[in-house]
Order: structure tokens, then C-alpha cells, then sequence
């Protein structure tokens, strides 16, 4: 693709009429088109950036993390959910803090 050219403007009603057509020139030639309503700009129609190109992250950890027991299981212990919900507010107590 070609530097930018210098833009060009066309009215809303002219743009609506030859949209595809425009829109096919940005691409291949980089034309940039400003499109004016009642002889004011409204909005610019610019060529896109290229696509980057976005890495692989399947696989990356391999060798890095380590794995122990079963990730399906619980990581709480052997308490019961119900019992743990019952008695949360005095296991998450806030502990009363010293003023100076």
C-alpha cells in the first residue's frame, strides 16, 4: 500500500451513492475521504491499520507450571459447604484495630 494521499472531500449525499466504490479506494490506494454535510465535515474515512498479528498462547506454560492433585476437587478442605456458610461471619471477623 501506497503512502496516503491527500484527502478528499465528498458530500453525505454523493458518499451514500458510491459508498462501495469509496470504500474499495481506501483500501487499495489509501485515499482518505472527509465527508461533509451541507458543506461541513461530519466524518473521515480512513484506511484501516493492518492487522497484527496476534501470538499463539497455547502451550506457553508447558514446563513452567506445576499441577498437584486434582483441579476439580475442592481447594477448601474436608469441611462441609453448609457448615463453612453457616459459621462465616465468625470465621471473616474483623479484627478490632488499635488507635494510637
Amino acid at each position: 500500500m501506497s503512502s496516503p494521499l491527500a484527502e478528499q472531500f465528498i458530500a453525505a449525499g454523493d458518499f451514500k451513492a458510491k459508498c462501495l466504490a469509496l470504500m474499495d479506494r481506501v483500501r487499495d490506494e489509501g485515499v482518505e475521504f472527509v465527508i461533509t454535510k451541507y458543506g461541513h465535515p461530519v466524518a473521515r474515512l480512513v484506511p484501516c491499520e493492518p492487522k497484527r498479528e496476534v501470538p499463539i498462547l497455547r502451550g506457553m506454560g508447558r514446563g513452567r507450571i506445576i499441577i498437584h492433585g486434582d483441579l476439580t476437587e475442592p481447594t477448601f478442605g474436608d469441611e462441609p459447604v453448609d457448615e463453612m456458610v453457616a459459621n462465616w461471619d465468625t470465621l471473616h471477623q474483623a479484627t478490632p484495630t488499635e488507635t494510637t
